[in-house]
């Protein structure tokens, strides 16, 4: 139950972005996200390392894998980015991804200008799946979507929404008429504003906030405002995507 050279080499090559767009895969690890994957028709999995006895308990989610690998747990340690030991390693096949216009023109969507942390893309993909958002475009700049990191922290949510590197400026393009907020210091009040929908929201990035060029195409210009007292310089970007889109969903 050991993993043969080439397979170690193939499967730990998969941490590395270059690798994960070279084979148009990525990693899926942990019961719970790998029993969901496997349960959604959304993502094929090409490959599954797993322990027996975890094999064994979950035979009807394999019905449809290509490769199953069965290996000790010290073979998943070799593979793994996780700390805590783990049963379950999928390799999981890139969704290809097509604009969709009427379905964005008609609904709430995402924009993240250089968003660099995988922590906070995935609690932003994690956020936008609870609003029931379903697009959410990322600068070329950005962290990659099927980050191992962005992965575990989405929990799941990259199974339903949909996650496409684009640039601002040919989402604008594409949707001429659509209102744009952005999320910017000197805004007004998100809970003053009439927010509109459908509509783009669009986050700037954790430490210079939204480019210029994004700024001056905002249609509205909105800000959280601290509470009496508060002294705090910033907001996560997670967390204010999160008052954002609350707010929205509550039709503010």
């Amino acid at each position: 139950m050991k993993l043969s050279i080439n397979q170690l080499k193939y499967l730990k090559s998969l941490h590395e972005r270059k690798y994960r767009q070279k084979y148009h895969n990525f990693i899926v690890e942990g019961v719970k996200l790998a029993n969901e994957v496997l349960a959604s028709a959304t993502h094929p999995v090409e490959t599954v390392v797993a322990v027996p006895e975890w094999l064994e308990a979950n035979k009807a989610l394999l019905r449809n894998v290509e490769t199953i690998i069965p290996v000790a747990e010290g073979e998943l340690k070799k593979i793994s980015l996780l700390t805590t030991p783990n049963q379950v390693f999928l390799v999981v096949k890139e969704p290809a991804l097509s604009f969709d216009e009427k379905t964005v023109a008609n609904g709430l969507s995402l924009f993240l200008d250089d968003i660099r942390d995988p922590g906070n893309l995935g609690t932003i993909l994690r956020i936008a799946d609870w609003f029931g958002i379903g697009w959410v475009f990322c600068s070329p700049g950005s962290v990659e979507a099927h980050n191992p990191k962005v992965v575990q922290a989405g929990m799941g949510a990259f199974l339903r929404v949909k996650c496409m590197e684009m640039d601002f400026e040919e989402l604008a393009a594409n949707l001429p008429n659509l209102p744009i907020y952005g999320t910017v210091l000197d805004g007004e009040s998100i809970y003053t504003q009439k927010l509109e929908r459908p509509a783009i929201i669009a986050i700037g990035n954790e430490s210079r906030g939204l480019s210029p060029t994004i700024q001056s195409r905002l249609t509205h210009s909105i800000a959280i405002p601290k509470g009496a007292g508060g002294g705090a310089e910033s907001l996560n970007a997670g967390v204010a995507t999160g008052i954002v889109c609350s707010c929205f969903a509550a039709g503010q």
